[in-house]
């Protein structure tokens, strides 16, 4: 094999053995090519390679082409070579300093004399003598490139000519070696001058220095192929990228790697710094879990067991293309989470730490929106941040800084609409967690948990109590009529409930809400059961609360729903968002890359349903859900948090039932109707969360089985897919390994399997996250209405401060809520969370600049058909918004239902669903 081994310079010299050649060539010498003699069967010899960007030198050479030709492609030399062209977009920082500005003029003029960037052209076609695709190699030429022709200055274009022979047959991979000393990004490379040409192939990719890693990268053209469709000269390639993502599973990732593997979280901790912040093992038999992408960090000092520990600022690995680009970091990473953990956090601290008081009114709370909070100057802070486009303001005062909240939706047309017993009803069904109530099948509500440590299964929620409530209803009648519902957190919490009250500031319950659906349209809460774990002076540990009319009755009544509220705000961030979400998505994403070449056609489709949840994922493994840090902090499982999380995992997740159809008829919440268009009809019609998804669920569907029967047309085509099975099979039993012996997985056998499969994997990136995402702050930013930890239980008349509370029942209320800098952590937090990014993409779009992502005009039609269909469920979703009759979505005081309309502006704005979990 050839390889350069030598700068480009002119040189008269012999080539493959004798032959002497005049003019500008590249240096060549034989010699193994990291990378590429590896590679099943090789690729043979590049008998001489032809370095563009000199007109003379190509006529000079005229005379002797015919017979290079024939030594590069192995073939006759009858006809006259072609001239090749390739164009290589790059993309530069938008805002560079004046270093980096120098170093692009080294680094266009090195490119300019062709010592930069090396291209080779790899033929479909196989050649002959070697027995592998032809090949042909060039350098990228240009001196001083201009910006393309658009607004985008800082995307730069280089060209690459070759000499192909005329039998080279089209193009099929490019391999890029980068000779610089550091990586760029390469946004595409386009071939041009072939009859049948232009061919694009597109990249978005990080082409790492060749002094990190000398394999070279391999970039497919934009054709998708079925693994047997593969053309030959590119077989090996398909093959030897995937080997290359794999890695070996061995040794710690370097920031240039681009290797996806598995491994638990183990990382959560940090034992080494204190016994306090030791955390098991999350991910195995005894705490199942599904796994994260592999680090290779060594192991702590105290504990062998858990990977040491990277603390912010500096990085975890995440594969090199899974990093946030420059917009998303400058939304996120300067101006957001990481400013807020380094920054604003620690100014909190200063300002609330010595006197971490609870709010003595409800204007304490109003002043957080209305005067904002000054902080104190930290000469070690020089630079300011900016939250542009955010609910969260921070301006300059004098002697300090000023933190300013916008203030919620939730109480921006009704400050007291977060009071009604309603209200606490309807964002059951409309709220930012939608997705855990469900229809009382049976009475006595009865739990599952083992009775000699937990008592005795039936709940303290009578029939004669609900019938009270009914006015004149039996409860098997409304059970019949589907009118009773139920918001059960008990089996879930309760085991956890004793080890959770023994924390600092932590008194929780494991709560049981009955609500019954009237015949006006709407819920309304029945009554409230709050259970304590059973002990010897507690045999009654069960308590049953009703709104009642009396002042008293009402105060507590008040209690017992911000007790539920804040249950529901654990699970909802530790169950719904983080592991259904975020934490099941990311083996999805792993397996992708590892066993679907990038020009496979599932992996086309599923691109960009992948954008930075890695990355995402790693930053909230190393400052939100890990020891000591915010989750555990401000939500009521404290460092039980991922024990909690596990535990929901081991009893409740199944692949199958995340489907939003499947997922409803679980609950109850609808019924299999063959007639309706996703094959159930909703219980509630009026149920916003519902109704919307089930639009989104059905384009998403309607799309993917038109493009799943677009590849897989052929009967056997989807079980003789090789990469495919190989996908599935890893997701089950490395991705879920925990979960790889259950019946319930689907099978993979035909394009029904498959199309039911990415759907599933595309709602749960999309349409589910956005659900349950960035309706955080406009929800949960008014602590009252929704408090992430509760500190107090709810006085009995025999507590000793019972009286204090029949004296100020207002201030025994916000003393139960989180303190003032509990509650502003979790504001800074669910702003962050909530918060487009400007460069986010969003479902049903293309990004501008990955418009080649695919060769396949009826795909492009397909996909076009998806997008009008988007835009016709955003004038749908406004519709019913305007609808007075769907009191769950408008109304006097009311927020809209948006958190499923596709679009969205930047910042925080309730709505959108981006194609990813990117935030």
């Amino acid at each position: 094999m050839y390889a350069l081994t030598q700068p480009l310079v002119p040189f008269k010299s012999s080539l493959a053995g004798g032959r002497r050649s005049a003019g500008k060539f590249i240096k060549l010498r034989e010699a193994h090519v990291p990378g590429f003699g590896s590679r099943p069967n090789g690729l043979g010899s590049v008998r001489a390679v032809i370095s563009g960007g000199d007109k003379a030198t190509v006529e000079e050479e005229a005379s002797t082409s015919s017979l290079q030709s024939k030594e590069i492609s192995g073939g006759s030399a009858s006809s006259s070579p072609i001239q090749v062209k390739a164009v290589v977009t790059i993309r530069k920082k938008m805002k560079e300093k004046v270093t980096e500005k120098i170093e692009d003029q080294w680094e266009f003029f090195i490119n300019g004399i062709g010592q930069g960037i090396m291209i080779q052209l790899v033929s479909e076609e196989i050649d002959p003598v070697t027995n592998s695709g032809k090949v042909v190699e060039s350098a990228v030429r240009g001196w001083l490139p201009k910006p393309i022709p658009s607004e985008h200055s800082h995307i730069i274009e280089y060209a690459a000519d070759f000499t192909v022979p005329s039998d080279f047959g089209c193009p099929g991979a490019v391999l890029i070696t980068n000779l610089h000393g550091k990586e760029f990004y390469l946004l595409e490379i386009v071939i041009h001058g072939f009859d049948k040409g232009p061919f694009f192939f597109p990249a978005n990719t990080w082409i790492h220095s060749q002094k990190d890693n000398p394999q070279n990268r391999i970039i497919f053209k934009n054709q998708a192929y079925l693994p047997s469709q593969t053309p030959p000269g590119i077989k090996d390639l398909r093959h030897e990228d995937l080997l290359s993502i794999r890695g070996n599973g061995k040794g710690m990732r370097k920031p240039h790697d681009r290797i996806y593997d598995y491994d638990v979280y183990n990382e959560l901790g940090n034992p080494d710094k204190s016994d306090e912040l030791a955390r098991p093992v999350i991910g195995g038999k005894e705490r199942p879990y599904p796994r994260r992408c592999r680090t290779g960090r060594p192991p702590s000092k105290s504990d062998p067991l858990s990977e040491s520990r990277i603390e912010k600022p500096h990085p975890v690995y995440v594969p090199r293309d899974e990093t946030f680009e420059e917009i998303k970091q400058n939304t996120f990473s300067r101006g957001k989470l990481k400013a807020l953990l380094h920054n604003l956090l620690p100014s909190l601290a200063v300002r609330l730490s010595s006197s971490d008081i609870p709010f003595k009114c409800f204007s304490d709370i109003d002043k957080l929106y209305n005067d904002g909070l000054l902080l104190k100057d930290d000469d070690d802070q020089k630079e300011s941040i900016l939250f542009s486009g955010s609910m969260m303001k921070k301006v300059l005062s004098v002697g300090g800084q000023w933190l300013k909240y916008e203030i919620p939706a939730i109480i921006q047309r009704d400050r007291f609409n977060w009071l009604r017993d309603n209200e606490f009803a309807r964002q059951a069904l409309a709220g930012v967690n939608p997705v855990n109530i469900e229809i009382l099948k049976e009475f006595p509500i009865l739990s599952k948990l083992d009775p000699a440590f937990y008592g005795p299964p039936e709940s303290a929620i009578t029939k004669e109590l609900i019938e009270q409530e009914l006015n004149g209803m039996s409860v098997e009648k409304a059970i019949e009529d589907k009118r009773l519902f139920i918001l059960d957190y008990h089996d879930i919490l309760l085991p956890f409930i004793e080890k959770m009250n023994s924390l600092p500031g932590r008194e929780a319950y494991a709560s049981r809400t009955v609500f019954f659906y009237t015949k006006a349209g709407f819920l309304r809460p029945l009554a409230i059961e709050l259970s304590l774990p059973l002990t010897p002076s507690s045999p009654h540990n069960k308590h049953v609360y009703t709104h009642g009319h009396h002042a008293t009755t009402h105060w507590i009544w008040k209690l017992a729903k911000a007790h539920v509220c804040s249950n529901d705000a654990g699970i909802h961030q530790l169950v719904n968002h983080w592991l259904r979400t975020h934490a099941s998505m990311e083996p999805y994403i792993i397996a992708t890359h590892r066993q679907l070449s990038s020009m496979h056609p599932i992996y086309k489709l599923l691109h960009p349903h992948m954008r930075y949840t890695l990355e995402i994922n790693a930053l909230a493994r190393q400052a939100l859900i890990n020891g000591g840090g915010i989750i555990e902090a401000s939500f009521s499982p404290g460092k039980y948090a991922m024990e909690v999380s596990s535990a929901a995992y081991k009893s409740m997740w199944r692949f199958d039932l995340e489907a939003l159809p499947a997922d409803l008829i679980r609950r109850g919440m609808a019924v299999e109707d063959p007639s309706e268009p996703c094959g159930v009809k909703l219980v509630i019609e009026d149920y916003p969360y519902a109704a919307d998804g089930l639009l989104v669920w059905s384009a998403i569907k309607e799309w993917v089985e038109s493009y799943v029967e677009h590849f897989y047309s052929e009967p056997d085509s989807v079980i003789s897919d090789i990469e495919l099975q190989d996908w599935w099979n890893e997701i089950k039993n490395k991705g879920h390994a925990d979960k790889r012996d259950e019946p319930w997985w689907p099978k993979l056998n035909t394009k029904e399997d498959l199309s039911g499969i990415l759907t599933i994997i595309i709602w749960v990136a999309s349409g589910q996250h956005a659900a349950i995402n960035f309706g955080q702050y406009p929800f949960g930013s008014y602590v009252p209405n929704r408090p992430t930890l509760m500190r107090k239980l709810i006085p009995q008349e025999d507590d000793p401060d019972y009286e204090k509370f029949l004296q100020n029942p207002q201030q025994r209320f916000l003393s139960s809520l989180a303190t003032k800098l509990q509650a502003t952590k979790v504001m800074a937090v669910q702003d962050t969370l909530s918060t487009h990014s400007p460069d986010e993409e969003y479902l049903g779009q293309v990004n501008p600049l990955h418009t080649h992502w695919i060769n396949d005009h009826e795909i492009l039609e397909l996909f076009h058909r998806f997008s009008s269909r988007l835009e016709e469920i955003e004038k749908i979703i406004d519709r019913r918004n305007k609808d007075g009759h769907l009191k769950n979505r408008s109304g006097a005081g009311i927020p809209p239902y948006e958190l499923l309309l596709p679009t969205s502006g930047p910042g925080v704005t309730g709505r959108g669903i981006p194609n990813s979990i990117s935030i």
